[in-house]
């Protein structure tokens, strides 16, 4: 028997994950749309790491507008953490189906139940039925 998360991580909807764009790519495409130059840019972002960082060190989440929230957290053995929350419309426009451009993997199971994925697991495999 097969156990129902295996059948969830095959059939699921997933991104095709594509290599990441490092700091000089991040760089390259802000002073291209802003007339920046890259120590300008670079210079910013540390300063905003900086300001996160020293709003956590004292308890406080830091909201940047148009990005999203950052939240300090402390875990079970006592190490921190931070939490990201995408601003609201941030999350409106990557969920507007006209701006992505990514594939997506298994894309006939968005919408699905996880029920219907059992059921399509178990026609496909009915020597290994989900527990």
């Amino acid at each position: 028997m097969v156990a129902k998360v295996t059948v969830l991580r095959k059939y699921r909807p997933e991104f095709k994950r594509m290599r990441t764009i490092q700091t000089i790519g991040v760089m390259e495409n802000i002073a291209r749309r802003t007339g920046l130059n890259e120590g300008e840019i670079r210079f910013v972002v540390c300063e905003l790491r900086d300001t996160i960082l020293d709003a956590a060190c004292q308890g406080q989440a830091i909201k940047v507008e148009d990005l999203g929230t950052f939240t300090p957290t402390i875990h079970m053995d006592g190490s921190f953490d931070l939490l990201f929350r995408p601003d609201p419309r941030l999350l409106d426009e990557l969920n507007n189906p006209t701006r992505f451009h990514g594939k997506i993997i298994n894309k006939a199971s968005i919408g699905k139940s996880a029920e219907e994925l059992f059921a399509r697991w178990n026609q496909e495999h009915p020597d290994d039925p989900v527990e």
